[in-house]
C-alpha cells in the first residue's frame, strides 16, 4: 500500500509537469492553430537560465523568475521573429519551421555552454524525505512541485474564466475568424497566448532540472508526452489540459512501476522485464490511439 502511495504521488508529480508545458501548447494549437515543435526548447532555455542563475546567486529560488522571464522573453521573439509567419502556412511548414528552431536552439546551446548536463541543485531544507504517513518518507521537493503545479492551475484558471483576456483567449480557441472580425487585435492576442506558453514552459523546464537533469535536448524528451497530454485531453482548453497530464502522469507512472512485477508472475524476470519496460513505454501512446478512436476531440470534451 505504501509502495502505490509513493508512485501515485510520482505521477501526480509527473502529471503536474506535463500540465505545465501543455498548458501553453494547447492554446498555442487551439488558437493560434501552430503546430510548435520548438516548445520543448523554451522549457530548455527556462532549465538551462534558471540553474545557471541559482549557481551563480546560491540559491534556488532566485532562479524561479530567471527561468520565467527568460522562457517567456524567448518565446516573444520567437513569435515576432517566427511564429508570426506562419501563421496563414499550412502544418507542414510550421513544423519544418519550429523543428528548425528545435535543432538551432540546441546547437546554441552546445556551442555557448556545451553538452555535458548542468548540476541543478535544491535548497537543503528540501533534500531530506519527510514521514507523510506512518512508513512513508517522500522528498519534500516533490510535493513542491505538485504545489506549484496545483497553484499555477488555479491562477490560470482564473485568468482565462474571470478577465477580459481569458474571454478573448476562450472565444480565440473556439472561434478565431469572428474574434477578428468583432475587432480585437489578434495579433496581439496571440502574442500574449505565445508567451503565456513560453512562460509556462521555463516554469517546467527549471523545476524538473534537479529530477532529471539539466542537458542538451531535454526538452524533446518530454515534448512527445505533451502532444499526447493536448490530444488526449482536447485542444484549447485548459482544464481538459490538466486532467489529461494528470491522467497520463500517473498511468504512465504506475505502468512503469507495477507492469514488469505483474509480468513476472507469468513468465521468467528477463522477459519480464524487457516486455513490461516496452509496454510501458509505449502505454501513454496506446491511449492516445485508443481516445482518437473513441473520442477524436479529446477525452475531456463535451461532445464526440
Amino acid at each position: 500500500m505504501i509502495l502505490i502511495l509513493e508512485q501515485l504521488l510520482n505521477g501526480l508529480q509527473y502529471g503536474v509537469m506535463l500540465f505545465l508545458m501543455a498548458a501553453g501548447l494547447t492554446l498555442i494549437f487551439g488558437i493560434m492553430g501552430v503546430i510548435n515543435l520548438a516548445h520543448g526548447s523554451l522549457f530548455m532555455v527556462g532549465a538551462y537560465a534558471g540553474t545557471l542563475a541559482a549557481a551563480q546567486a546560491g540559491s534556488f529560488w532566485v532562479g524561479i523568475p530567471v527561468a520565467i522571464v527568460a522562457a517567456g522573453v524567448t518565446g516573444l521573439v520567437v513569435e515576432a521573429v517566427v511564429i508570426r509567419r506562419l501563421y496563414a502556412r499550412d502544418h507542414l511548414d510550421q513544423v519544418l519551421a519550429t523543428f528548425a528552431l528545435l535543432l538551432i536552439a540546441n546547437q546554441g546551446v552546445t556551442y555557448f555552454i556545451g553538452r555535458q548536463p548542468v548540476p541543478a541543485n535544491i535548497p537543503a531544507a528540501l533534500a531530506s524525505p519527510i514521514e507523510l504517513l506512518p512508513g512513508l518518507f517522500y522528498p519534500p521537493y516533490r510535493l513542491v512541485i505538485i504545489a506549484a503545479g496545483l497553484l499555477v492551475a488555479l491562477g490560470l484558471y482564473w485568468l482565462i474564466n474571470r478577465t477580459r483576456i481569458g474571454m478573448l483567449v476562450r472565444a480565440g480557441a473556439t472561434n478565431r475568424e469572428m474574434v477578428r472580425a468583432l475587432g480585437v487585435d489578434i495579433r496581439l492576442l496571440y502574442t500574449v497566448v505565445f508567451g503565456l506558453g513560453a512562460l509556462l514552459a521555463g516554469l517546467a523546464g527549471y523545476l524538473s532540472g534537479p529530477i532529471s537533469a539539466v542537458q542538451v535536448g531535454m526538452g524533446e524528451q518530454v515534448l512527445l508526452a505533451t502532444f499526447v497530454v493536448v490530444v488526449v485531453g482536447g485542444v484549447g482548453s485548459i482544464r481538459r489540459a490538466f486532467w489529461a497530464g494528470i491522467l497520463l502522469g500517473v498511468v504512465d507512472t504506475l505502468l512503469r512501476a507495477f507492469l514488469p512485477g505483474m509480468l513476472r508472475q507469468v513468465m521468467p524476470a528477463s522477459e519480464a522485464d524487457a516486455l513490461g519496460i516496452g509496454i510501458a513505454s509505449m502505454g501513454i501512446y496506446l491511449l492516445m490511439a485508443l481516445v482518437l478512436l473513441i473520442r477524436p476531440k479529446g477525452l475531456f470534451a463535451a461532445g464526440r
